[in-house]
């Protein structure tokens, strides 16, 4: 009997576990879309900085201080770096669209 409570309780508890790891509060992934975008622009440049806030809290969570003050702060750590991701992927495809493509070299 005492075995059968004990193997019930660990499936519980596995099954508990694998619960947690899907958070509803959360998405894995954000798409964040540059068309309309001038980057050369005052405007534009404030535009992208709300699109990557928004796809950051999109992927870390927001407003997470009512729910525990530790939880939060790995909120915003996830946030900035998100926000660096973004920044690198961005300037990565920028670099790559300013260099010119050779296709054949006249050594």
């Amino acid at each position: 009997m005492k075995k059968g409570l004990l193997a019930l309780a660990a499936c519980a508890m596995a099954s508990s576990a694998a619960a947690a790891t899907t958070d509803p509060f959360v998405e894995e992934t954000a798409t964040l879309r540059l068309d309309g975008l001038d980057l050369s622009t005052v405007d534009g440049q404030q535009r992208l900085a709300i699109r990557m806030d928004d796809a950051a809290r999109a992927v870390c969570g927001d407003r997470l201080t009512h729910v525990h003050l530790a939880v939060a702060a790995q909120a915003r750590e996830c946030q900035t770096a998100v926000k660096a991701d973004i920044r690198s992927k961005i300037e990565e495809r920028m670099a790559a669209k300013a260099s010119p493509t050779r296709l054949a070299s006249s050594r």
